[in-house]
């Protein structure tokens, strides 16, 4: 039996979207920047999926996506599209519990004379908005911060967060990629500036994202080229990628009214059959939640039972989860995001994630707590007989 719950990191691509792909490489394989009818056509399939994109958030425009080569790359454009117009470092503001697609170009921004504010979070992850305010000076000129936290799912008050940088004419980025696809975006309620998206989070290819901007915002380019995408991001477009991209958000729009609720009820289910188990402790916030995600941490002081030690186990039994963030759970530090939302060292190795897809059933998380259970129960009898 084969349980794939680790959506957070990857989900599988639509059938649909795969014959996209083969559809384009086959037909479609023009470059969009010749002039020619095969380039004609490349353009038509491109501008396509850029609308399909632009639908799924409700971009004022077409114009206004940006295609990239997934969420890291929308962020990074992002940061350093906005930062690198001054001549000399101003002040940015991030969260503490960001994805280090953001994180690490802030530290690299730091290095280079930047101010950089990290602001706290509580006990289940949540930016206080009241802090934002007070860690606006006068030259802060971009806030980012992550919609819905990837390791313990937490949902930021994006909207009121956005309001208080628009009302003091700063730029607002968001990290979507765990939100689009699982709850309504839409960019023209929410204020937002920049918003970052990944293909593959919702049933695309990998290799594709874009960066949302908004109309009237200016970014410098992160490289010289041949001019695409406005000039932000040259280099022939991975076109086969795109058009998937533009598929899945098609159709996961389309289903997102059914699929979400079904997917937030399977998740329900499972905290419910794991709440009386007493060697796991939910993290994160219980309500304000990504619909599809479930995190814990391991609730025995022992070093040796960590998250990765879990993953591997679950593994073996055909059930595949994750320890955390998929770009930071094959490294043994502490997570940072457990250590911002105030648990220990010790505590912050053994946080594991559980995410579901489309493709969950029932009798998937029935299977699963019931193992997982069995797991930590052997695991925790094996170092107390030695």
């Amino acid at each position: 039996m084969q349980i794939y719950l680790d959506a957070s990191a990857t989900t599988a691509p639509r059938v649909e979207v795969i014959n996209l792909m083969q559809e384009t490489l086959l037909k479609g394989w023009g470059n969009p920047s010749s002039l020619h009818s095969w380039g004609e056509r490349a353009t038509l399939i491109l501008e396509k999926a850029r609308w399909q994109v632009a639908s799924l958030i409700n971009a004022p425009s077409s114009d206004a996506i940006i295609f990239t080569s997934g969420g890291t790359e929308a962020d990074n454009l992002a940061l350093f599209g906005v930062t690198t117009q001054y001549d000399s470092p101003q002040h940015i503001i991030i969260s503490a519990v960001e994805h280090s697609a953001i994180a690490l170009p802030a530290q690299i921004l730091e290095n280079q004379g930047w101010q950089v504010t990290r602001l706290a979070v509580d006990s289940r992850g949540r930016v206080n908005p009241q802090a934002l305010s007070m860690a606006i000076q006068p030259n802060t000129v971009l806030v980012s911060i992550i919609y819905g936290q990837s390791e313990v799912g937490t949902i930021q008050p994006i909207k009121e967060l956005a309001t208080i940088t628009k009302n003091q004419g700063i730029l607002f980025h968001t990290d979507a990629v765990q939100v689009a696809g699982r709850l309504t975006l839409d960019v023209e309620e929410l204020g937002i500036d920049l918003l970052s998206l990944s293909a593959h989070k919702f049933y695309g290819i990998q290799g594709a994202g874009a960066l949302y901007i908004r109309p009237g915002v200016k970014l410098n380019s992160l490289g010289g080229g041949g001019g695409q995408e406005k000039g932000l991001r040259s280099g022939t477009q991975a076109l086969g990628a795109i058009a998937s991209m533009g598929l899945a958000s098609q159709l996961i729009q389309e289903e997102l009214e059914l699929e979400t609720p079904k997917i937030r009820a399977l998740r329900d289910y499972l905290l419910e059959l794991l709440s009386s188990f007493p060697y796991l402790t939910i993290t994160g916030d219980t309500i304000h939640r990504l619909p599809h995600h479930a995190s814990f941490i391991i609730n025995h002081p022992s070093p040796l039972l960590t998250g990765r030690k879990l993953v591997r186990e679950l593994n073996f039994a055909g059930i595949g989860i994750s320890a955390g963030s998929a770009c930071n759970s094959g490294k043994t530090q502490p997570s940072s995001t457990l250590l911002a939302m105030g648990y220990t060292q010790n505590q912050a190795l053994k946080g594991i994630r559980i995410s579901l897809d489309r493709h969950t059933t029932k009798e998937d998380i029935t299977w699963t707590a019931m193992v997982l259970r069995q797991i930590i129960n052997r695991l925790i009898s094996d170092l107390n007989s030695h």
